[in-house]
């Protein structure tokens, strides 16, 4: 594949070279090195191969309209076609009748291999004829008799006989679709292009749509019984073909795996063009070269229509210009024509904007308008005359899909903790080991729970939390206990917990507040209600409901610490000398009553 060779790496494009063939084609003396081009083709045509300077004047005097030339001024041209690789220079000694006529160096001159193919390209592109274009319809007849008559040589192995007709079928093909690229090319532009009169159009219209209609036709008659006779051919040894093609093929350079292999790529061409590849929904190239005739037909009738519209009524452009050109010609004075012109092309005078420089040593008022450096000024001024503004407000787009992503993947979280809040209320949690799930659930339990045991004065025997519609006690008990989590041993030291399904929930006006009598030396408690708090805190705080934790009202003004320490595994009761710890640590409390935990 192609890359660009334009860039700082030219030089470095693989296809540089080659490129280098077609200077001549865009030099200054462009003419010239044609002429002297063509006088090598014509020597060619002879079987004439080397040119001297001298023959090449020669044989352009017998070309009519060749340019005048002498030697002397056909020398550097050569010189220069061979400095781009165009021509072969070799030194002639034969030419040399005197000593100095030998030491003089006689070169003659004859075309590269690539010199001669960009030269030919170039005068394909000069003689082409662009307005000749057609659809090959008696070549498909051809194609199947040729395809037979490949199937019977094959079978008898005639070598030559299958050399001789697979390349006849394979530049038979070419031409086809060379002849049919040409044709929807050239259509191509009739549809588009402004400049093909109404007249021309309607007079070649028929031939053009019974053209190609009558190719469609012929292309689905003949596609199925081409098919079968490649099939045929295929019978008879698709390896053997390749193989007495290849034998026979006289290009000598190429060694006999190459020459197998071009023909072997030839032969997949023309098998593709009507037998598929057996991909499903995979088109042939005669189905596609079908499917645009019809999309041609489809478009010259648009084209027809518009132009058929067109004649009958409204105004086209070509008499809408005749008419502006009567006026222009009728225009009395040159500032009518000028006022004519503004007017029917939406023009007008240039507008210019002045002021005067802060600074009028800088710029001075009386410097002319042609000196002075251009005033910036808004494009909006400049395009409508009025003032900028910021504009209206950018609309704002609702991501209504992602709102909907988001809503079920907040509905999915909330489904998977509820069946993991039920599941961690169907047993004992001191009785088994929870999973990961339901030891999240427990966690943001106890965080809920946490928040009532900020103790007055005293001791707080008990409290609740509750969440996913589940329901955690925490009450005393002798000795120290432990969960088994997925995390890991929860270990809590006089503490017991409970986790059931909450029934229901009612959540008073007004917050209970705790009465406790203690020592001052953090003594015995005596609480106000049952030792479990539940919908009404009675020791020091309320009981905590629903998805987040209510902060307790405690008596001294102190705000409850939080439930983050759940989380990493500790929990403190807030009685005076208890620890909890998780996996071995251990974390004392505070005995004093501002509700810190020692470090």
């Amino acid at each position: 594949m192609l890359t660009d060779p334009g860039g700082a790496g030219a030089e470095d494009f693989p296809h540089a070279e080659r490129l280098r063939l077609f200077s001549f084609a865009t030099a200054e003396k462009r003419g010239d090195y044609l002429w002297v081009l063509r006088a090598f083709d014509m020597a060619r045509g002879a079987y004439v191969v080397l040119l001297h300077a001298s023959d090449v004047v020669e044989t352009l005097g017998r070309c009519p309209g060749g340019p005048a030339l002498t030697p002397t001024e056909v020398g550097p041209l050569l010189e220069q076609l061979h400095q781009w690789g165009v021509l072969e220079r070799s030194y002639d000694g034969t030419r040399a009748a005197t000593l100095a006529e030998y030491r003089n160096r006689h070169f003659v001159y004859q075309f590269s291999q690539a010199g001669f193919q960009a030269y030919r390209a170039v005068s394909e592109v000069l003689e082409a004829r662009l307005d000749e274009a057609s659809l090959s319809r008696l070549v498909l007849p051809e194609l199947l008799a040729d395809l037979h008559t490949l199937a019977e040589a094959n079978s008898s192995g005639d070598a030559p006989r299958v050399y001789r007709v697979l390349n006849r079928l394979d530049r038979a093909l070419s031409d086809l679709a060379d002849r049919a690229a040409h044709f929807y090319l050239t259509l191509g532009d009739l549809v588009r292009t402004t400049e093909a009169t109404p007249e021309a159009f309607l007079a070649h219209k028929d031939a053009l749509l019974a053209h190609m209609r009558e190719f469609s036709m012929d292309l689905a008659r003949f596609a199925p019984r081409l098919a079968a006779a490649i099939r045929a051919v295929e019978e008879t040894g698709v390896d053997d073909l390749i193989e007495r093609a290849a034998r026979c093929d006289e290009r000598v350079l190429l060694n006999t795996a190459e020459r197998q292999a071009d023909w072997r790529a030839r032969w997949q061409g023309l098998r593709s063009w009507f037998v598929g590849d057996g991909s499903e929904g995979g088109l042939t190239e005669c189905e596609r070269l079908r499917e645009a005739t019809m999309s041609a037909i489809a478009a010259v009738l648009s084209l027809l229509r518009r132009v058929t519209e067109t004649r009958k009524g409204g105004v086209s452009r070509e008499s809408a210009l005749r008419h502006l050109a009567g006026w222009f010609t009728a225009a009395p004075t040159a500032d009518a024509a000028h006022a004519l012109y503004d007017a029917v092309f939406g023009l007008g005078r240039p507008r210019h904007l002045a002021m005067h420089h802060p600074d009028a040593d800088i710029i001075p008022a009386i410097r002319s308008w042609w000196d002075a450096p251009p005033l910036e000024i808004a494009r909006t001024l400049a395009e409508t005359g009025r003032p900028p503004t910021p504009g209206a407000p950018a609309r704002l787009q609702r991501n209504d899909a992602g709102i909907r992503r988001l809503r079920e993947a907040q509905l999915d979280s909330q489904r998977a903790r509820a069946a993991a809040a039920r599941s961690l209320a169907s047993a004992d949690v001191h009785e088994r080991e929870l999973d990961e799930r339901e030891t999240e659930v427990l966690l943001r339990l106890i965080d809920a729970a946490s928040t009532a045991w900020v103790p007055v004065s005293g001791r707080v025997s008990g409290t609740t939390g509750s969440d996913s519609g589940v329901t955690l006690t925490v009450t005393e008990c002798a000795g120290s206990t432990a969960v088994r989590t997925a995390r890991g041993l929860l270990h809590l030291n006089n503490r017991r917990l409970q986790v059931r399904e909450t029934v229901s929930t009612r959540t008073s006006k007004l917050p209970g507040r705790a009465t406790s009598r203690a020592s001052g030396t953090g003594g015995g408690h005596e609480p106000a209600g049952h030792g479990d708090l539940e919908s009404s805190s009675r020791s020091g705080g309320s009981t905590s409901t629903g998805s987040g934790a209510a902060l307790p009202e405690t008596d001294d003004g102190h705000e409850p610490v939080g439930g983050p320490a759940a989380r990493n595994f500790v929990s403190s009761s807030r009685s005076a000398g208890s620890t909890s710890s998780t996996s071995g640590a251990t974390v004392p409390v505070d005995d004093a009553d501002d509700g810190t935990v020692d470090d």
